[in-house]
């Protein structure tokens, strides 16, 4: 299980952090820390740093917007620090904030603090030499579906969290939204995302309802307990959560929910999801329906929505590597994921199945 672990590697050139004057602010704000620090990064996802800090015995992650980013609002540590405040003695899981700082002297942007939770992260490569019985495989899947019922029921409004609602149709403010960032971050002419975009103005339903939601749900975002894989306990990366349709996150979840026919994006979210035993993009949808009595018959919209704001996430980052705001060369593929993405999208605008 080892090789399941999540572990930080060294800082990649670039995104180094000032040493001593971030030892000196954890120090000045977070009690117990007074050992030398070691800063290590975690090597996976595509927006915003995080770092593992050892003091001692203490681990602590820390979490920073990426360099060049034209989306505030995806990257801001405040708001991602107040919702874990809030959501953390209510949703366990979520993991404990620590401290908050606003200064950019400090490390060049503003930052947060939490504690670690060590665990199994399940992402895109098959570690060598695992194997997962059939049975296992599927009552992951459960536990996922489970845990997502679970945060949809959280009482938002006894949290402190109901300000984070907005008034008018989420549904509706999430596809303009969405349209209007591909367009601010577009470099190449992809008709099938226009055509997906023209798709969702134009069959764009009603709210369904309204609780908490990740807003990113999907394995590499979850922490599984090592010694039994179908215990969650963690869910990290908070930056896109809010209060919004509880169908709109099902279909962003199965838009990151690949399967053997699908077509090959050159990176896939989670190996288990291919693997023999596990639910289908179908049955993870009917789960969460039997689960919630939620109405799943429109679920086309919310995948292919689900579809569009994945590719449009692709191209944001593919549009900071174009630029040259940021030298990770994993980005240099993403505008072929963006126009696979979109593809896949139009499939099912024309009757694919789901």
């Amino acid at each position: 299980m080892k090789q399941l672990l999540d572990e930080p590697r060294p800082v990649r050139p670039g995104e180094e952090l000032d040493h001593a004057k971030l030892a000196t602010y954890l120090k000045d704000n977070i009690p117990d820390i007074d050992a030398p620090l070691t800063i290590q990064q975690f090597p996976s996802g595509f927006s915003n740093l995080t770092y593992l800090i050892r003091a001692g015995n203490r681990a602590l992650v820390l979490r920073r917007p990426p360099a060049g980013s034209k989306v505030k609002s995806a990257h801001d540590m405040g708001r991602e620090f107040r919702i874990l405040s809030a959501l953390h003695p209510v949703y366990p899981p979520a993991p404990r904030p620590l401290a908050y700082c606003t200064d950019p002297e400090i490390i060049g942007a503003p930052f947060y603090v939490m504690e670690r939770i060590k665990g199994v992260i399940l992402r895109g490569k098959k570690p060598e030499g695992f194997t997962c019985a059939p049975e296992l495989a599927r009552r992951c899947c459960v536990s996922l579906v489970e845990n997502l019922v679970h945060l949809h029921a959280v009482d938002y409004q006894a949290a402190g969290l109901a300000d984070m609602r907005k008034e008018g149709s989420f549904v509706q403010r999430q596809v303009d939204g969405w349209i209007a960032r591909y367009h601010g971050s577009q470099t190449d002419e992809i008709p099938a995302i226009e055509q997906t975009a023209a798709y969702m103005k134009e069959n764009c339903p009603a709210d369904t309802g309204a609780v908490f939601i990740h807003n990113d749900y999907k394995f590499d975002n979850i922490v599984l307990d090592p010694d039994d894989l179908t215990r969650i306990i963690g869910v990290l990366d908070w930056e896109m959560s809010t209060i919004g349709d509880p169908l709109m996150e099902l279909g962003v979840a199965l838009s990151y929910w690949t399967e053997p026919k699908d077509p090959s994006l050159g990176i896939v979210p989670c190996f288990l999801t291919r693997e023999p035993g596990c639910m289908t993009r179908r049955e993870i949808a009917e789960e969460y329906a039997k689960c919630t009595n939620r109405d799943i018959t429109n679920l086309q919209f919310y995948y292919i929505f689900g579809l569009f704001k994945l590719a449009v996430i692709a191209q944001q980052i593919y549009y900071r590597y174009k630029q040259g705001l940021t030298k990770d060369e994993r980005f240099a593929a993403l505008l072929f994921v963006v126009a696979t993405l979109g593809m896949m999208a139009a499939k099912v605008i024309d009757g694919e199945e789901i």
